[in-house]
């Protein structure tokens, strides 16, 4: 796609304007979020992630640490392992600790909503990152990917594995009818619903027309998401519905996963179906975060792509505006639309997503550093 080669240069540069906003901006922040200029120089700011046991996670912390600690403030980093009562003390330990600006990576956007008060009571500004926190007043500002254009993505990958476009957005050549099965995130996670929305969009005109078949049926979001993302809940419903669906002889042949470690877990049900052989390829497999397993697997041919979010660029961006805010000025932000939690629409800060597939692996994930070639063997 178009987006596609152009997307690491767009990333780059709305991180640039943002950097530089961030530096000149002078207009002051709500009292009730911010503290007088000057008063927060080598300042506590608590940073509370979902689990260690998601890579990408922990790319986020340390990356994120990394970039307040040279900004000048001290990092309280703290992981929950998806267990949300460990987030909600881990956010209030942090309000004792006398932190003057939270980040919050949430478990259940919905499940902090006292703890954010507690904040708010204190004056300590929220930012929400990656995933959006809901039903609260009491978040300032929010720094993610494009949620809906990463679904697109998928399922975008999903087509040209199949053959029905190619990358450069361009039709293809094959006709179909293709047997798909459809996989969703946590339903817990605001992101999720973004992701399955942008590609579902993307795909309705196929299942229309039938060129896509989904052959169990299972298309409403409720049925087909993966609570907190668990890999080993993946592998079970794939297992289910190659049991079900595929008994007769009929083949899946695309698979729409929104996270590789979803992938990983799918990979593995459709392998010891038999899947994998000289006789019976692998499906189309998507996923999500690049993942370095993930990657791998891409490499050798059996995961089909991946979209890639780079995590220094989201940790810088958040970085940038948490700086803002705790010198009474407002960070740059460039959607202030789409991301409405249930009580207001908190103004945002969206980065792009890249596809990754085996023929540009190299050049977005190993050239820009994220990988280098001797973790990718």
């Amino acid at each position: 796609m178009r987006f596609r080669r152009l997307a690491t240069a767009t990333v780059s540069a709305a991180l640039a304007v943002l950097l530089a906003a961030c530096g000149s901006s002078t207009k002051t922040v709500d009292a009730k979020s911010s503290n007088p200029a000057g008063s927060n120089v080598g300042a506590l700011v608590g940073v509370t992630m979902p689990t260690k046991s998601s890579e990408r996670w922990i790319h986020d912390g340390d990356n994120l640490k990394s970039a307040l600690e040279k900004l000048g403030y001290k990092v309280d980093l703290q992981y929950a392992e998806n267990d949300i009562p460990t987030q909600v003390n881990q956010i209030e330990d942090q309000i004792t600790k006398g932190a003057k600006l939270l980040i919050v990576a949430s478990i259940d956007g919905t499940a902090i909503t006292t703890q954010l008060q507690e904040a708010a009571d204190k004056h300590i500004p929220v930012i929400a990152y990656d995933r959006l926190i809901r039903n609260s007043p009491n978040v300032s500002y929010y720094a993610t990917f494009d949620n809906y254009k990463v679904g697109v993505e998928q399922a975008t990958e999903l087509l040209v594995g199949l053959g029905l476009k190619k990358e450069d957005g361009s039709s293809g050549s094959a006709k179909g009818p293709f047997n798909v099965e459809l996989f969703a995130g946590s339903p817990d996670d605001n992101n999720a619903t973004f992701f399955y929305n942008g590609a579902m969009a993307t795909l309705k005109p196929y299942i229309d027309n039938k060129t896509l078949v989904v052959k169990s049926g299972e298309t409403d979001f409720k049925t087909v998401a993966i609570l907190r993302w668990d890999p080993a809940t993946a592998q079970k419903r794939m297992e289910d519905l190659i049991t079900k669906t595929y008994s007769s002889g009929a083949k899946v042949q695309g698979v729409l996963s929104p996270y590789d470690g979803l992938s990983i877990g799918i990979l593995s049900a459709l392998k010891s179906a038999g899947y994998g052989t000289a006789g019976q390829p692998y499906p189309v497999v998507t996923g999500q975060d690049a993942e370095l397993a993930s990657v791998k697997s891409i490499i050798a041919g059996e995961q089909y792509a991946t979209v890639y979010k780079d995590t220094r660029q989201l940790a810088a961006v958040t970085a940038q505006m948490a700086d803002a805010v705790l010198k009474g000025t407002t960070p740059q932000v460039n959607n202030t639309t789409d991301y409405n939690n249930g009580v207001k629409v908190v103004p945002s800060f969206l980065l792009q997503p890249v596809a990754v597939y085996k023929d540009n692996y190299q050049k977005t994930l190993v050239d820009t550093g994220y990988y280098t070639a001797a973790q990718l063997q």
